[in-house]
């Protein structure tokens, strides 16, 4: 831990010269997850050319190893320098949500740089920013990434703990962070769709939560400005009551926005991911 603190201290100017070293390797050396990559973005983008779809994958890769070095550097950034790097655009709507009483449920994709989006809400929010997580098996790595993720006061709950935490928002009222593009394993309850023009699985904890709790659920838009700077603009996606509500109608909004948003800038999503393996 204290190797990676020391690290973190560095400019991330300077950090940026490991992850150029970093992007070689994975670009050229080892072809990093080379063919997921490409069927995941022929799938996706069959109206582009090759070439195309090869500038989405050498920036994905950029973006990809770029993660690395900004992720360390949250350990130790300062408040000014997260705000400067991270901007929220309408986080006044889950707050004033939760102000009122009741909790709200935050919903976005794997697009970069989502460690700084989670760090950067728990910083920016009036209220308590809770993020539900799966535990990384290797100890060391699990309480890295907490560290990380925790260092502007961010909540943090491991899913299998949740159900509990669930108890208490209502009495405690806060906003609730979810990746809702994660692919379930399939001894689980799960949604399947097209997305991105191929059948992916979702989980459906959103759905289950705001229309069980009547609760308003709200998605993160991320845009990349330039190297270290990110935007991410948070938009209504689906209010109390559903009495009226189709099954799925807010897991179909959430794929919806999330399409729109990884084809406003693609190489930001994590293509390396088999997103779109089902059995």
């Amino acid at each position: 831990m204290f190797f990676f603190r020391l690290l973190s201290y560095l400019p991330l100017p300077i950090l940026y010269l490991f992850s150029d070293l970093l992007y070689l390797v994975a670009r050229f050396v080892i072809g990093y997850r080379k063919k997921v990559i490409e069927e995941n973005l022929r799938s996706a983008f069959p109206e582009k050319s090759e070439a195309e779809r090869k500038k989405i994958r050498n920036k994905f890769y950029r973006n990809f190893t770029d993660s690395f070095a900004e992720t360390i550097k949250i350990l130790t950034i300062s408040e000014d320098e997260m705000r400067r790097r991270f901007h929220l655009v309408n986080q006044d709507l889950p707050d004033a949500a939760v102000k009122g009483g009741t909790s709200a449920i935050m919903t976005a994709g794997h697009l970069f740089n989502w460690e700084m989006a989670i760090v950067a809400i728990a910083l920016n929010s009036e209220v308590v920013a809770e993020t539900v997580y799966l535990k990384v098996n290797n100890p060391f790595f699990n309480r890295l990434i907490l560290n990380i993720r925790t260092h502007f006061g961010g909540v943090m709950t491991e899913k299998r703990d949740f159900r509990k935490s669930m108890i208490t928002m209502r009495n405690s009222p806060r906003i609730v962070q979810l990746a809702s593009d994660q692919r379930p394993s399939s001894s689980e309850n799960r949604y399947q769709r097209e997305f991105m023009n191929r059948p992916a699985v979702f989980f459906e904890g959103a759905e289950f939560l705001a229309k069980k709790m009547k609760l308003p659920v709200f998605f993160g838009t991320v845009t990349k400005v330039r190297r270290g700077h990110y935007s991410l603009e948070m938009s209504n996606l689906a209010s109390p009551p559903y009495d009226s509500a189709q099954p799925h109608s807010i897991t179909d909004a959430f794929c919806k926005k999330l399409e729109e948003n990884i084809r406003l800038q693609p190489e930001l999503y994590l293509w390396s991911h088999k997103r779109w393996k089902i059995s």
